[in-house]
């Protein structure tokens, strides 16, 4: 390593983060990034371990230590070129990722982990600002074609693999950007949709064409996601067009909540009331807008997408923002021999409650059920809860503590139990338990599904998950359709 001892030397420093009253006024980003002295100084905190986990921890599996060494070096042109090579879009994860990685530094066994997600945003925003992130067009065309339908992180990611190896790809999505859920589900102030329209460009220039607006095959009426076509093309005829179809759809089946009220008006998945946000923040013009102004408002679900209405329903003003979460709530620092290097259990606080803290609308709940939603003429206006606990491994409701809350708007954040069925049954693809795709990662024949020359990649066949994994899955997908159709395949794995 550039600095051997630098981890003994130099502290984690977190990217900082624009006052609160502020950001409150936008939707934009407001993370500052690390300058290069910063940045420089953090990868020198990364160890000569020996055996660097951070790789294994990271979906994508990105070669961490050697960035971190170029970026102490000041070598950020290489920096770039290792990065790319194992992730299309750097500027995605190190803005929204997790960071499983740092996780697994081993660092963290006894220390602050290494900031490698703070790096990899730096080296990324530092290529576009210099002009290093370059279409890179193939030497040769295969002659062959590729339907990919979903544009998210995975299809991207596939796309422009394939692109790159030769493919003619075309790219189907139903909305009329692109971006999947990247675009529709996570809110502006963590990622401004900028970054996706010049990877798009980026993609054009290397030959991928993008057709929105457009449904493969056909979506049941009653089912509440984003969905802007006004053009529809059925299973068969793209499989007659084309040589061969990924299938990289996201989960956009939100967990419901069936209990007596859920019919009431006032109650909402969260993947009704984000997207609609980021329509608006674009441009686009809408009849009405599901909107958190001066409202009691509880999200029910502490996880990412909870936080995600949290933040909006805040900067909506909110009178007052509750999140329920059912399990338990978590300790506030991980048992670190017991869980290292795999991903702790510990009380997570996002920037958006933070926000809601600061300005004193904020509650959180943990060990909480909803029992049943209550109205007035067909209209929310509050909902009762009981607590639980954990007994003999189950969640099993307390006596006596049941609750009523004041509620004008519920958002119900969840998560998502599988991809569109319509979408894989229109293609006849076997399902899984789950309702995925069923199809393997075996290195040959994987992600091939049930159905001759269709594949599944991302949420599509592992059902709801970051986007770090569906870049991965997206790029191995790539690699899995250009050996189906070439006989081999150059495309990393």
């Amino acid at each position: 390593m550039g600095k051997v001892t630098g981890f003994m030397e130099y502290e984690r420093l977190e990217e900082g983060y624009k006052p609160v009253p502020e950001r409150l006024k936008h939707h934009k980003e407001f993370v500052v990034t690390l300058d290069d002295s910063q940045a420089r100084l953090q990868a020198a905190r990364c160890m000569d371990c020996g055996t660097p986990f951070c790789n294994s921890g990271c979906p994508v599996n990105n070669i961490i230590p050697d960035f971190n060494d170029l970026v102490y070096a000041g070598d950020w042109q290489n920096a770039i070129q290792v990065l790319h090579s194992t992730n299309n879009f750097p500027e995605f994860t190190g803005r929204i990722c997790p960071a499983p990685c740092e996780a697994a530094c081993t660092l963290y066994v006894n220390e602050d982990a290494v900031g490698i997600k703070s790096i990899e945003h730096a080296i990324i925003d530092k290529a576009w600002e210099q002009g290093w992130v370059l279409p890179q067009p193939p030497r040769h065309k295969t002659g062959r074609s590729v339907a990919v339908v979903g544009s998210g992180p995975a299809g991207m990611a596939a796309a422009q693999q394939l692109a790159r190896a030769g493919h003619d790809v075309t790219v189907f999505e139903k909305n009329s950007r692109i971006g999947g859920l990247l675009r529709y589900g996570i809110p502006d102030f963590k990622m401004e949709k900028s970054h996706i329209d010049r990877r798009v460009a980026q993609m054009q220039a290397e030959g991928v064409v993008f057709q929105t607006s457009t449904l493969i095959g056909s979506l049941p009426d009653s089912l509440k996601i984003t969905n802007d076509a006004h053009t529809v093309i059925s299973a068969e005829a793209l499989q007659a067009r084309f040589d061969a179809v990924l299938l990289t759809g996201g989960a956009e089946q939100s967990r419901d909540l069936p209990v007596p009220g859920r019919d009431l008006d006032g109650i909402h998945f969260a993947m009704e009331f984000l997207p609609q946000q980021n329509k608006v923040n674009a441009g686009d013009q809408l009849k009405s807008q599901l909107r958190a102004d001066g409202k009691h408002v509880i999200v029910i679900g502490g996880g990412d997408t909870g936080s995600d209405c949290v933040g909006t329903s805040t900067r909506h003003g909110a009178l007052s923002v509750t999140q329920f979460e059912l399990m338990p709530e978590p300790p506030e620092q991980e048992n670190k021999p017991l869980v290292w290097p795999y991903w702790p259990l510990k009380l997570r606080t996002s920037s958006s409650h933070d926000e809601g803290a600061e300005k004193g609308i904020l509650q959180r709940e943990f060990a909480i059920s909803t029992k049943a939603f209550k109205g007035d003429k067909g209209k929310l206006t509050g909902l009762t809860t009981v607590q639980v606990e954990v007994k003999d491994g189950k969640l099993v409701e307390i006596a006596g503590t049941e609750k009523e809350y004041q509620a004008d708007l519920v958002l119900l954040a969840m998560g998502f139990v599988n991809p569109v069925a319509a979408v894989l049954d229109a293609f006849g693809v076997a399902k899984d338990g789950r309702g995925n795709a069923k199809a393997s990662t075996d290195f040959t024949g994987g992600y091939a599904t049930s159905v001759a020359k269709v594949f599944a990649a991302g949420d599509m066949r592992r059902g709801q998950s970051l986007v770090v994994w569906a870049i991965r899955e997206g790029r191995q997908a790539a690699r899995a359709v250009d050996e189906f159709l070439m006989g081999f395949s150059d495309l990393p794995r």
